[in-house]
Parts: C-alpha cells; structure tokens; sequence
C-alpha cells in the first residue's frame, strides 16, 4: 500500500520525523560521497534526503509515484518534483548517475520491473542508493511511521534482488536503531539508542542502507508489453430512417 504524500510531509514535521530523517540521511551522504556534477534522481518519497545534493549535482530530479501524488520541492526557487509512474519514467536510457530511492521499492506493485527501469536510466558505472524496511525490524512492526508501511526486506533478499537485475552492492549501512515512538523520552536519549542497538548489530536496526553499481549487461531484459488486438465492427454508413 502507498503511503499519502499529505502523510508523509506530516510524518517528517513530526519530532520523531525530523530525528529519522536526520539519522537516515547522515547513512544516505555517507554512503552516496561526492556528487559533484552528477545527474541525481530521487525516487519514491525522497526530497527530504536531498538538499545536500542541490548545490553540488549537475541536476536533480524528484520522481514521485501518481499513487502517492507529489508535493513541490524545494520551497525555494523552481520546482525539482515531477508525478510519474515509476515503472515508466520519463527519462532516456543511461540518463541518471544516482538514484537514491526512499519510500519506493517497498511500495511497487512489480520490484522486478521497477529494477529493469532502474537498470534502464543509470548510466554505464552509475549507482543506486536504495533505503527500505528491514523485514525483522521493529520499524517494520509499527505502522505509525511510512517505514512500517509496503513490503519490508531482509539483506538477503536486498542482495539477491539487486545482482539480478546486474546492480553490484557495494555497501551497506544500517540504520534507525530507536524504537518508533513518537516519546520526548526516546528522542532525547536518540544517540544513546543509536549506540546500544549498534552493540546488538544490524538485526536491531529499522532500515537498510546500501549502495550498487550498475553492470554494463543486464542479468534480466525487461519484459516486453504485450499489444492488444481490439476487435472493430465493421460500419458502414447509413441514411437515416424517415419516420
């Protein structure tokens, strides 16, 4: 299921949006390093995460799905957001050098064909960041947050995932070790949570992180839309009748 986008613009004021925003992108620019003159799209719900990349990126986009509907971004200057379906984007192929997708995978109704899309945009050597669920999280529990909401992954899944469709993991990290509670209590003591749960390792925390390079050869081609044949009746033309 999607997640509205008035939802998540509301997630995100909160005070315990505003903590997992700041906790997941610090992961997303470590993991993403220098985007100096690259082509960026962000996809899914991922404007929050990418304010680092306006001064430095060649060009950024923000694709966000019709079922979710779009909001304008940033509140400065023109607007970067464009409503698409994610399956079909509306970009030439190898057009993209980062994709950092957020709120999105979890969220298609096919993630086999949005990886063949995926494929399609990057550009030969070019990355995909990618943050979900993790399926045994306890953000994935709770349904109180946009990360309790689609279908969670495990590494294992992610992995296999991404090296079918030719997208090689490069690293991961993980993230969102505090407990999903909009509490004053737990957002004060965030850095202590986030200490403790590394202790315990990755299976403690709500997201997973990871950064894939695209292979020149895709592993599986994409699936060719099947044509329809519309029977039409022959007519020919007729006077009218005299009543």
């Amino acid at each position: 299921m999607s997640t509205d986008v008035q939802r998540l613009i509301s997630y995100y004021k909160s005070p315990l949006g505003r903590i997992s925003r700041a906790l997941v992108r610090e992961q997303v620019i470590g993991l993403a390093e220098d985007v100096t003159g690259k082509r960026i799209l962000g996809l899914g719900f991922a404007t929050p995460y990418l304010r680092f990349t306006l001064d430095r990126a060649e060009r950024v986009l923000a694709f966000m799905p019709a079922r979710q509907g779009a909001s304008a971004w940033p509140r400065e200057g023109p607007s970067h957001t464009i409503l698409c379906d994610p399956l079909e984007m509306p970009l030439t192929d190898s057009a993209i050098d980062l994709t950092i997708a957020i709120h999105a995978l979890e969220h298609v109704a096919d993630e086999e064909e949005l990886m063949r899309e995926l494929w399609r945009i990057t550009a030969p050597n070019g990355e995909l960041i990618l943050v979900v669920p993790r399926r045994r999280g306890i953000w994935a529990q709770r349904d109180n947050t946009p990360f309790g909401q689609g279908n969670p992954y495990s590494g294992s899944q992610l992995d296999k995932l991404l090296r079918d469709h030719s997208f090689v993991p490069e690293a991961w990290r993980d993230g969102l070790f505090l407990p999903p509670i909009q509490s004053a209590l737990v957002i004060k003591s965030t850095r202590l949570f986030e200490r403790a749960g590394r202790l315990f390792g990755p299976a403690m925390s709500g997201v997973i992180c990871v950064r894939a390079r695209k292979e020149v050869f895709p592993a599986i081609p994409r699936r060719k839309r099947e044509e329809r044949f519309v029977r039409v009746p022959g007519m020919s033309p007729a006077a009218a009748r005299q009543i």
